[in-house]
This record gives C-alpha cells, sequence and structure tokens, in this order.
C-alpha cells in the first residue's frame, strides 16, 4: 500500500486490531439473522511524510451510509463546544451577515443552527442522508454531497465562496486527504479562514486512546503531517489551538498560501517542537502501541469475567464506535456485556456491529439497577457520569476501560 498523501510505499506498522464490521453499521431484528462484512483493521505510520492511516480496505460508501446513525446533537458538550465555536470566531474574525459561512459534514445542524441564530448565512455540506435531513428541519441549507475539489468549484462559481470553513473531526474521515484538503482553498474567499479540529496523535499514542481507531478513521493526525499535507494543497496554518475535546483534539487555522494575510503565530512552532521532541517523526514513537493497546484488552476482558463471576451486573453506556473497536478487538458478547444503553433513538433497539449486543434507553438503567455502568465515549464520562448519577442510589459505581481500567 502506498501512502495517501505522498505516495511512499508504507512499511511501519503501528497496530493490527484484528477486523471488525463498520462501527456504525448498526443490525436491525431483521438484519441480525444475516451475514455482516468485516475488514481487517489495520494501521502502517508513512515514515515520510508521517502520516498515519489505515489500510485500504473499506470504501467511504460503505461507511457512510444513508442510515448512518452518528448524531452529534445527543451530546450536551458537543453542542455547548459548537456554540462557544461560532460566537469565538465571528468575534475573532468579525463575521456577521454580510459574510458566509460553510460547514463541511455538518452533520444535523449541531454547529450551524448557532451561526443562523447569529444571522450569519451559512451552509452545510453531509453525504449521509439521516443527518442532512435532520440539519434540514432545523431549517439549515444542506448540499448532500462529498466533498473535494469538485463541489468546491462549483461552489465557488456560483459566487459561495466563505469567509469561514468548519471541518469539525472529518479530516481524518476522508480517503482522498489530497482531493479533500485542496478543495478549502478553492472554497475560500481570499481572506478566508478554514479551522479543522481533529483528535491529536500525540494524544491517542502516549495515552493509548486506541479505541479511537476504527474505520471510518482513514487517518491519525498529527500537527506535523497536517502541516506538509497543507502546504502541498494550498493551505498555510497560522494558528493551532489544543482542545479538551474527544481524548485531546487540535484546532487548527488555515489560510490559502497565495492570497492569505494572517501572520504565523507561535503556538504552531512551539507544538510543531514539541512533536519533534516527542518523536513523532521516528519510528520508535509508534513501537510499543501493540502491546500497549493488548495490555488493556486483556485487563478489560479479565475485568468482565471477575464480574460474571461475582454474578454482579454490568452495562454499557453509549453505543459509539469507540466501545464498538473495543468490544469487537477484546470479542465482548453479551454473555459479558448483556446491554448498552444510548440516549440516541435511532439506534435503540437496534445491535452493535460485530459483538450484536443489544441498545436500549436510559431507563433499562433505571429499571435493572446494574452494579457497573461501563462508559463506552470515555472522552464524555464526566457528562455521562452526572447524567446517570442516580446509579449511586443503589450503590452502582461506573467503569471505563480505556486508557487503562478505572472503578469510580
Amino acid at each position: 500500500m502506498k501512502c495517501r498523501h505522498c505516495q511512499s510505499e508504507l512499511t511501519l506498522p503501528l497496530v493490527d486490531l484484528g477486523s471488525a464490521p463498520p462501527s456504525n453499521a448498526y443490525l436491525t431484528q431483521q438484519t441480525l439473522g444475516g451475514p455482516e462484512k468485516y475488514f481487517p483493521l489495520r494501521v502502517l505510520v508513512c515514515d515520510q511524510c508521517w502520516l498515519v492511516q489505515t489500510e485500504d480496505y473499506a470504501h467511504a460508501d460503505e461507511l457512510f451510509s444513508a442510515d448512518y446513525a452518528y448524531f452529534s446533537s445527543f451530546s450536551t458538550t458537543w453542542l455547548q463546544h459548537a456554540e462557544r465555536y461560532v460566537a469565538d470566531m465571528a468575534s475573532r474574525f468579525g463575521l456577521d451577515n454580510a459574510s458566509y459561512i460553510v460547514e463541511v459534514a455538518a452533520n444535523d445542524g449541531y454547529l450551524l443552527q448557532y451561526a443562523s441564530q447569529l444571522d450569519i448565512p451559512c451552509l452545510g455540506i453531509e453525504p449521509t442522508a439521516s443527518t442532512a435531513s435532520a440539519a434540514r428541519a432545523k431549517g439549515i441549507d444542506i448540499i448532500e454531497e462529498f466533498f473535494g475539489v469538485k463541489l468546491a468549484t462549483h461552489l465557488a462559481n456560483e459566487g459561495k465562496q466563505a469567509d469561514l470553513t468548519a471541518a469539525n473531526n472529518v479530516l481524518a474521515h476522508v480517503p482522498d486527504i489530497n482531493d479533500f484538503v485542496a478543495g478549502f482553498s478553492v472554497l475560500l474567499k481570499p481572506n478566508g479562514v478554514a479551522t479543522f479540529e481533529f483528535p491529536h496523535l500525540l494524544n491517542l499514542i502516549t495515552l493509548n486512546q486506541f479505541d479511537t481507531i476504527y474505520h471510518e478513521h482513514f487517518s491519525y493526525l498529527s500537527l506535523t503531517a497536517v502541516n506538509t499535507i497543507f502546504a502541498s494543497n494550498g493551505l498555510s496554518i497560522f494558528d493551532v489551538e489544543e482542545l479538551s475535546t474527544h481524548g485531546g483534539s487540535l484546532r487548527v487555522y488555515a489560510q490559502r498560501c497565495d492570497t492569505g494575510t494572517h501572520e504565523i503565530g507561535q503556538r504552531v512552532g512551539s507544538l510543531l517542537a514539541r512533536e519533534a521532541e516527542a518523536g513523532v517523526a521516528s519510528q520508535s514513537f509508534y513501537a510499543d502501541f501493540q502491546r500497549n493497546t493488548e495490555k488493556v484488552k486483556n485487563d478489560f476482558i479479565a475485568f468482565l469475567l471477575d464480574i460474571k463471576k461475582q454474578q454482579k451486573k454490568i452495562f454499557g453506556y453509549g453505543a459509539a464506535a469507540k466501545g464498538n473497536t473495543l468490544l469487537n478487538y477484546a470479542g465482548i458478547r453479551p454473555d459479558l456485556l448483556p446491554y448498552v444503553v444510548d440516549r440516541n433513538p435511532s439506534k435503540q433497539n437496534k445491535f452493535l456491529p460485530g459483538c450484536r449486543i443489544p441498545i436500549l434507553s436510559e431507563e433499562e438503567i433505571r429499571s435493572s439497577r446494574p452494579d457497573y455502568v461501563l462508559i463506552l465515549p470515555w472522552n464524555l464520562r464526566e457528562e455521562v457520569m452526572d447524567q446517570l448519577k442516580y446509579i449511586r442510589d443503589w450503590g452502582g459505581q461506573f467503569v471505563t476501560a480505556v486508557p487503562s481500567m478505572n472503578v469510580y
């Protein structure tokens, strides 16, 4: 396999998580009796541009189907994050009703609804029909397509170039990362700004966040690699922020190389230097990740076996992609984790892909009173523990398995 960015031959392995179905390919009662399509989940590192990437097995149209079940608006903290983002960008870059915002991967309108509330004209680009429909129900204009140079050129020719583009948690999801990034250099106005948010590779490796690896994530991103990719595709990074979202993310600010006027801030150089010091551009940085991942898996299995031996009850919370990676890698089935609860009605009464654990509503926790609740989206641990704090009434405890086993 060749690198998605620089076309170098890939020979450096990061981790092999076995094989699993796509993480958002939830099963229904009708499809439960049929076969599932599994793909190997193996990640390699380019030792030329240092882009970390999955092997090519699954195609985008198999991962982002019409009934795609990830809706951003079911996380309160994520909605708050989006609202702050819109307010901060409007203030920093002077956006008003004469400006134009385009969000790529607009999902269910979780972010652009706040732009609309400020009377800033906006457009969402979202290829999955289920979430695009939810965004339209909020009154947001949506184009239901995948983004790249072709669509960007079409929009630019229609006079829809953007003062601000937002791309939250999508850069890792695109198979053709060069075409995707180059599209922003076309879509931006001469002095427009593009922001991208994505989980930081530095945290993934050092904090052993292996469950953020799944088929929808084609790439795992450091500022080192992103800086190289952007420069090759017409964008210049002028600022970067470190965020707490998704276990530690970056927000990168970019402008057109040919016309951008923002000075490069010191945070860019500082973070590049910190990544260099950590060894992001060296093979040794990636050497222990497989062994660390296997330890988490083995500790998790041992914990569940012990719970069963004690005849105690444990439920999962959050039918998220992270959890599906963990459960399938560890080979967990309903005998060890009988249910997973989720607030999203579109996931309830379905079954997790691969492990086929039933997904129920939160009411099941109240009625069954489990001894433990396993929080699968560990990045939302504080939010979930506050939401389910009533389990303390019967002595219930919370559990997370990643980056290590913890009982709260």
